[in-house]
């Protein structure tokens, strides 16, 4: 835990030296050693997300000494990332970029969590291959190789084990497994302790449903006029279609087992004020018709999500209640001059910031039901329109 005398706004990096060791599969690979606390940041940008993986910051610092030669980071450090006494992430510094000018020798660092290993590296497992196996289990099993946890939320629904898998040579762990979670309505992405978190809709009976879609609310939120600084709306209809078929099609070319090879499932989108037509392949060799349903709810749910955003900035990096503005939080919102009332949608990014401009944070916002697996049909704008049914 980072020593308390920090207050609840300064981000402080504590970074340590890797050094190599042996490879083990579900251990680390390395070991740390020189821990040292780093702060006095001129510049910081840390951004999180449920719908991004990895989570990533830069910050940039004036260098006291520009003849010393030590150096306090370098690249491929561990780092943890505190605000305040908060843990927001736990990765590594991807890069360390000096620079010197007539007046001043800066430096600045980037990193990302300890995720990007399931974005940057490839899945290695022997054959490839996983046969009737859980989305959980497959997704441990692969990201043990680089020592990466991974936890599903409370009541969220990861279907049935997986009939069959192939991974493709050099395939990333992270495409492999949104491919799977895309089929099962989840969202992956990291916590702040650099596990990775399949989250999906939760429901109250569990007695932690924390981290589930929807189901964590911030204290206050966002007011016209009182802590929003700017704001932009977003109501689309370019990314939204009236009917999705999800075509699934499997290896079974001679049709030996009749349609059972090649289904159709078919959503429709009412609020659609016009014909507007999309059809998707289900990539799946086996699973059956609630595979290809799954895939068309969660393109109609996404693309109707997307079509209704907020993007504001705030003064504070927390609410009012002192918790940091965090994603997969619902958080009241009231901007009329957008021709908005009041609206309960769901953070789905921030990015904590501090510059000349002072301390600030960028949201993301978005209705909760664009991260959920039936497609709900919203009318977020003005009250007299009329939905149009089936």
């Amino acid at each position: 835990m980072i020593n308390s005398k920090f207050g609840p706004n300064e981000l402080t990096l504590v970074v340590s030296t890797c050094v190599r060791g042996s490879v083990g599969v579900g251990g680390l690979s390395y070991t740390t050693r020189n821990a040292r606390t780093i702060d006095g940041w001129t510049s910081v940008s840390l951004t999180r997300g449920i719908e991004r993986c990895p989570s990533s910051f830069h910050v940039s610092f004036t260098e006291p000494l520009p003849s010393a030669s030590e150096v306090i980071v370098q690249a491929g450090d561990e780092v943890e990332v505190y605000i305040g006494t908060d843990l927001v992430l736990s990765g590594f510094i991807d890069r360390y970029m000096p620079s010197i000018s007539k007046s001043e020798h800066t430096v600045r660092v980037e990193g990302r969590s300890k995720c990007q290993d399931l974005v940057d590296c490839s899945a290695k497992w022997t054959g490839l291959q996983f046969v009737k196996q859980p989305l959980l289990t497959i997704a441990q099993q692969l990201c043990a190789v680089y020592g990466i946890k991974v936890a599903l939320s409370p009541g969220a629904n990861q279907g049935e084990p997986i009939p069959q898998l192939n991974i493709m040579v050099g395939e990333p762990i992270y495409e492999v497994l949104e491919r799977l979670c895309r089929f099962r309505a989840l969202l992956l992405y990291d916590q702040p302790d650099g596990s990775l978190l399949l989250s999906g809709v939760g429901t109250q009976e569990f007695e932690d449903a924390t981290y589930a879609i929807g189901t964590k609310q911030a204290a206050g939120g966002f007011s016209e006029g009182i802590n929003v600084q700017s704001a932009t709306a977003m109501f689309g209809m370019d990314m939204r279609f009236s009917q999705y078929d999800a075509v699934r099609q499997s290896l079974d070319t001679c049709e030996d087992v009749g349609d059972g090879g090649n289904l159709i499932a078919t959503v429709y989108d009412p609020s659609v004020p016009r014909f507007r037509y999309r059809a998707i392949v289900a990539e799946s060799v086996l699973g059956g018709q609630d595979v290809a349903e799954q895939r068309a709810n969660w393109e109609m749910a996404s693309r109707l999500g997307r079509s209704f955003q907020v993007r504001l900035t705030t003064d504070n990096w927390r609410d009012a209640l002192g918790v940091l503005w965090t994603p997969n939080t619902l958080v009241n919102i009231y901007l009329p001059s957008l021709k908005m009332e009041s609206k309960t949608w769901l953070i789905s990014e921030v990015t904590y910031k501090r510059d000349q401009n002072g301390t600030t944070a960028d949201l993301v916002i978005m209705p909760p039901e664009a991260f959920y697996q039936e497609p709900i049909i919203l009318n977020p704008i003005a009250p007299d329109v009329t939905n149009v049914s089936q």
